[in-house]
């Protein structure tokens, strides 16, 4: 449990100006933007390794934006974290897998030599006083400021409805070439539905692919909304549209399991049964939810934040990532989220009294978003 609560510090304990909590995308990238704002004294606490949760996705998984080392023209590779980096140009790599973005992620904590501190798991996160109190389980950190940056991948959405118990998450399948069976049913038709499916179905495997609505036909050109164009490309693969069955505006009632397999029931009193455990790509819980009793909630669940990604409930508490929503603003992916890095890291800078000039050079990299009233156009033409 991560709470707030009204204590004393420990007499003499030293105070960091910011922790900086998760060494994902996220966390490795503001704690970037810190340091471009002159903070020194902060620590990144990653419970794992730099990059795990990217290192934990299925081997087949790649990311769905494209890399490609445009930093010479001015523009920033899409999946960079940080200005003067691209993991095209490392990686030599147009569609990353998790394990060489993680690989890419390590190589940009070391070359900024950033203080991170691998396989420290947070604990608690406390308010006490001006100040606050992290937990690990072999130390106790004061800091001026908290960054939460955890990210979501190790928190997936399990309980959507009765019998997801007997579902498993496409978060915690190694590999889809090595999953046993030949029939499979996947709930969900996003990115991560439509991924399953697309590598499931190059092992001449026979999937049906449910949603409760149809993303793979919506007419949005918001990537938070619909699909991507590099799955929708995949999708019109001859072995995806021999192998796949799509059900769009098929919500999902329940799930049973019997001796032989397992039934699907459809909202509409449909049954589909399958021998293999239903494949759940229904999404994450996010780890913002550790931390629910810090910030106050939007009508929609997500963090409600000020104009620089601060907690209205608790000051000095910052958030960085997939979650970090402004009105019908989406900012998951990394090429949105990272916009708010500096946003962040100037806003820190300040209350600690530093000028934080070199952030101005994040704006004409397109990471430096502090207008939101420019989000949000549309595509209107062909």
């Amino acid at each position: 449990m991560i709470k707030a609560v009204a204590q004393t510090h420990d007499a003499g304990q030293h105070t960091l100006d910011v922790v900086v909590v998760g060494g994902g995308a996220a966390g490795i990238g503001v704690a970037v933007a810190l340091m471009h704002a002159g903070v020194k004294n902060f620590a990144v606490l990653e419970r794992g390794t730099v990059g795990a949760s990217f290192a934990a996705w299925p081997a087949e998984t790649r990311f769905i934006t494209p890399s490609f080392p445009t930093n010479s023209i001015g523009m920033l590779d899409l999946n960079s974290i940080a200005v003067g980096v691209s993991p095209a140009f490392s990686l030599e790599v147009e569609h990353p897998t998790g394990e060489e973005y993680a690989s890419h992620l390590r190589g940009v904590a070391q070359f900024f030599e950033l203080p991170v501190r691998e396989q420290t798991d947070v604990l608690r996160v406390t308010k006490v006083g001006e100040d606050f109190r992290v937990d690990t389980p072999t130390e106790t950190l004061r800091a001026k400021h908290v960054i939460w940056a955890a990210g979501e991948f190790q928190y997936p959405r399990l309980n959507g409805f009765p019998g997801s118990e007997f579902c498993r998450h496409t978060a915690t399948i190694p590999s889809y070439e090595e999953l046993d069976g030949d029939d499979f049913i996947v709930i969900g038709g996003y990115e991560s539905g439509v991924d399953a499916a697309y590598h499931l179905a190059c092992c001449d495997k026979r999937v049906r692919l449910f949603d409760k609505a149809c993303p793979w036909k919506d007419e949005s050109s918001d990537p938070s909304i619909a699909l991507s164009t590099y799955s929708l490309e995949r999708m019109r693969e001859d072995w995806f549209e021999q192998f796949v069955e799509l059900f769009p505006h098929t919500p999902i009632a329940s799930v049973k399991k019997y001796d032989d397999g397992f039934e699907v029931k459809a909202l509409d009193g449909r049954w589909f049964p399958t021998s293999t455990p239903p494949l759940l790509a229904g999404g994450f819980e996010g780890s913002h939810q550790l931390v629910a009793d810090l910030f106050k909630q939007r009508d929609d669940g997500f963090p409600e934040l000020n104009e620089n990604d601060e907690s209205t409930l608790t000051p000095g508490l910052f958030l960085c990532g997939p979650a970090v929503r402004h009105d019908n603003h989406v900012f998951c992916f990394i090429y949105k989220y990272r916009q708010r890095f500096a946003v962040v890291a100037k806003a820190i800078a300040t209350s600690l009294g530093l000028p934080a000039e070199e952030l101005e050079s994040y704006r004409k990299w397109g990471m430096y978003l502090d207008d939101l009233s420019c989000c949000g156009e549309e595509c209107v033409s062909c």
